[in-house]
Parts: C-alpha cells; sequence; structure tokens
C-alpha cells in the first residue's frame, strides 16, 4: 500500500510539471522511480519513457494545448522528426551502461535543467530559420531523450522559440508533441530490454500523471510561470546533488 500511495503522489507531481511547463516531469520521474519506488536506473529511464511521454500523459497534456490553438503541428513534427534517428540510437546504447554511469549522467543533466530555468536564455526569436541548426537541435533533442529517458522539455522549449521562433506560449504547446515523438522511437529501441519493469506501479503512476497534467495546464493560468519555474528548479538541483553523492558514495 504504501508503495502504491507513493506512485500515485509521484505521478501527480510530475504530471503537474508536465502541465503546467511543458516539460520537466520526467526529469523528476527517473530519480522517484529509482529511490521511492525501487527500479534500478536502466528500468526506471525506460519506466520514464512510458510513464511521462510515451503513453497518454504527453498526449494529454498536448490535447489540452491544442484546444487552446498553441501547437504548431508542421514545425513541431519536422524538428521532431530531425530527433527519432538519434533517440533511437541512444535509446539502444543506454540499457548497455552501468548503472552509475546513467545516474551521474543524469544528475548534470537534472542540474543544467534546474539552471535553464533559473536562468533563462535571454534570446528572442531568430531573425531567420536556420534549417542546418534547426535539424541539429532536433537530434540533439532526441538523442538526450533515448538516452536519458527525459522528454527534454526543458531543451524543447527554448529550441522551438530561438531556432524556430515560435512565440513561447506556442512553444510550451509544441514542445509536448516533440516529446511524444521521441520518446515513442525511445521506448521502441528498448523493446525487450524491460526487465525490472513494475507494472503495477507503471500503471497508478501514469494514471495520477494523466490526471495531474490537466491540473498542470489550469495551473499555469493561475500562477507565474517565473515562479513555478524557480520552485521546480531549486527542487531539480537538490534532487541532481543528492545523486551525484550517491553515485560518489
Amino acid at each position: 500500500m504504501t508503495v502504491l500511495v507513493l506512485a500515485l503522489i509521484a505521478g501527480a507531481v510530475i504530471g503537474l510539471a508536465l502541465g503546467a511547463l511543458g516539460g520537466g516531469g520526467s526529469v523528476l520521474a527517473v530519480p522517484a522511480l529509482i529511490y521511492l519506488l525501487g527500479f534500478t536506473p536502466a528500468a526506471a529511464t525506460t519506466a520514464s519513457l512510458i510513464i511521462v511521454t510515451a503513453t497518454a500523459t504527453s498526449a494529454t497534456a498536448l490535447y489540452a494545448h491544442a484546444r487552446g490553438g498553441n501547437v504548431a503541428w508542421k514545425t513541431g513534427a519536422l524538428f521532431a522528426a530531425a530527433g527519432i534517428v538519434p533517440a533511437f540510437l541512444a535509446g539502444a546504447v543506454a540499457g548497455r551502461l552501468p548503472e552509475a554511469v546513467l545516474t551521474a549522467a543524469f544528475a548534470v543533466i537534472a542540474a543544467l535543467a534546474a539552471l535553464r530555468m533559473l536562468r533563462p536564455s535571454a534570446s528572442g526569436p531568430p531573425d531567420r530559420i536556420r534549417p542546418g541548426r534547426a535539424a541539429g537541435a532536433g537530434a540533439g533533442l532526441g538523442a538526450v531523450t533515448g538516452f536519458l529517458g527525459v522528454g527534454g522539455g526543458f531543451l524543447a522549449v527554448p529550441a522551438l522559440v530561438g531556432v524556430l521562433g515560435l512565440a513561447m506560449r506556442r512553444a510550451v504547446g509544441t514542445s509536448l508533441l516533440v516529446i511524444t515523438v521521441n520518446s515513442l522511437a525511445a521506448l521502441a529501441a528498448r523493446t525487450g530490454t524491460g526487465g525490472g519493469l513494475h507494472w503495477e506501479v507503471i500503471g497508478p503512476f501514469t494514471g495520477a500523471a494523466i490526471l495531474g497534467a490537466w491540473d498542470g495546464k489550469r495551473l499555469a493560468t493561475k500562477i507565474s510561470g517565473t515562479t513555478l519555474q524557480r520552485v521546480f528548479a531549486g527542487v531539480l538541483l537538490a534532487v541532481a546533488a543528492f545523486m551525484l553523492v550517491d553515485v560518489i558514495v
């Protein structure tokens, strides 16, 4: 019963973050699965793709943003397409790495995500869109998604603004489309390597995250985005520090 309660609470918090911020939820999903629910790092990154992005969680949040006209479908699809192959390849490699390497790499990404939220890029939309740069950004995001099992919304949103020139609100909604596509590709690469996945935990976790994503979308209209980002960034920094200490010790 305790594990079930923890799964429900963690899922709700992660869905809330995903719906409110357009990403970031999966950065908390992996440490929650490892330290609260007993998953191995490899199983946690795979489960994260299932829970936060490759299942209905991102799709649910995406639908909520799409209803408000905040998804650039064509632009997002092209950006996501550039990341499909890198996501697949990185997903295949990740399952063969030592647990300490995955944990340390994840801690670094979590810290970078927190710093990005605390000190967002001041760059505005570009004067013109450079296809090569856009493809490179999409491929890099796909690789991060596949390797660490994170959706990469904290990277996707700035890229969609700074590289493709989307307004912030549309970038948040479009990032969910990118997250979903890349995560499905990464999950396909991990097919057959799902040892250690506890479906009795993943199911409730996913359900709570879906509900949380809807609440997060409503929360974003009531609370300052800056305030949400600062609170979330503080939690991420603490989690990253804990994971690094755990690896070292």
